[in-house]
This record gives C-alpha cells, sequence and structure tokens, in this order.
C-alpha cells in the first residue's frame, strides 16, 4: 500500500530530524539520570507491536532502578477503568518527574522508529501482561506499528482509563491515513507547548 510505504519514509526522516535536534538534549538529560539516583540512563522493556510481536522499548529511565517489578497489572473485571498513570507515583525519580511533565523521556524510541518497530504516530506499545487481558475485538489494535504518540495521547494523555484509551486506538486504526496522521502530530506539538505534561 503505498500510504503505508509513505507513512515509512515519513517516519525514518522525521526521526532522523529529530534525533539530530534532540541528541545534546539526551546527553544532558542521560548525565542528569546518572546523577539524580543510581542506575543506567537507558531504560529497556518488552512492548508488543505489530501483528502482535515482541520488542523492546527504549526510554529514559524516570524511575528508581528495578522500580518497575513493584507494579502488577490490574484484574481482567477492572482492565476497562484502571488509569496506568499515576501522578503521585513514589517511584519516580525527581528528575523522571521533569522528563516526563516534558515529555522527553520518548526521545530514545525514536531509535525504535529507526528499527523499524515503531512509527511516530500510533497506538502506543503496550506491555505484554496488559495485551494478555485484550478481549478478542482489541486484537486489531496491533494492525498498525505502535506510536511516540497518537489519537489517545492527543485526547486526554494520561488522565484517561484503559477502556478509553483502546476505544480511541481502535478509532485511529479504522480511520487511519495520511492525513489524520499530521493531524495528530500538529495537536501533539501544540499541547507540549501549551501545557507540558503527560
Amino acid at each position: 500500500m503505498v500510504a503505508l510505504a509513505v507513512k515509512r519514509l515519513l517516519d525514518v526522516v522525521g526521526a532522523l530530524v529529530l534525533l539530530v535536534f534532540a541528541f545534546p538534549l539526551m546527553l544532558w538529560a542521560m548525565r542528569a539520570i546518572r546523577q539524580d539516583s543510581p542506575g543506567g540512563a537507558i531504560f529497556r522493556q518488552v512492548r508488543i507491536g505489530q501483528y502482535g510481536r515482541p520488542f523492546v522499548l527504549y526510554k529514559l529511565r524516570t524511575m528508581r532502578l528495578g522500580a518497575e517489578r513493584a507494579w502488577t497489572p490490574p484484574s481482567r473485571e477492572d482492565f476497562d477503568a484502571y488509569v496506568f498513570q499515576d501522578p503521585d507515583d513514589d517511584r519516580v525519580t525527581p528528575i523522571g518527574r521533569f522528563l516526563r511533565r516534558a515529555s522527553l523521556d520518548e526521545l530514545p524510541e525514536l531509535i525504535n522508529v529507526l528499527k523499524g518497530e515503531m512509527s511516530l504516530v500510533g497506538p502506543r506499545p503496550d506491555v505484554p501482561e496488559m495485551v494478555a487481558l485484550y478481549r478478542p475485538f482489541m486484537e486489531r489494535r496491533h494492525r498498525l506499528k505502535p506510536g511516540l504518540t497518537g489519537l489517545a495521547q492527543v485526547s486526554g494523555r494520561g488522565s484517561l482509563t484503559t477502556g478509553e484509551i483502546m476505544a480511541y486506538d481502535l478509532q485511529y486504526c479504522d480511520r487511519w491515513s495520511l492525513w489524520l496522521d499530521f493531524w495528530i502530530l500538529v495537536q501533539t506539538v501544540r499541547q507540549l507547548y501549551a501545557s507540558p505534561g503527560r
């Protein structure tokens, strides 16, 4: 499909340009993370991508080392009402809070975009523990590559429940077009400029 080929081309060009401009900022952030708390600056985590294939996601570490092991997924009954991000999560480091507010922790995901595992725009990639709770109709969320930003992220960001995020993601997958991607990117930039936060 020509439109998907164009999407991939735009992903590669956009990721390269963003990496060039963001590289000094990433170096500063990595140094600040290591000074702020013990451990490496890059966080690696298995996520589920297109067609249900797992891949390793790269982010700037915003929590104490090993803090993700303290997380437990919701029950199947609580899935739709679950809110993934807790603004008062005490596992998040001081520099991590700043990086999250500014959405700078996502910058290493540009590497995932260049590798072809992610796109600039698409549903955010879920962890395997959450995907295991999906109902059959939710699987079409994996038709497209996961993205750095998506329809859900410009429609409520971290305040949405998992059920609301899923509804936006499925709507995106059903209505996808290059124009929709462009609109989401513009809205993402506007939100980051107007009120930084997740």
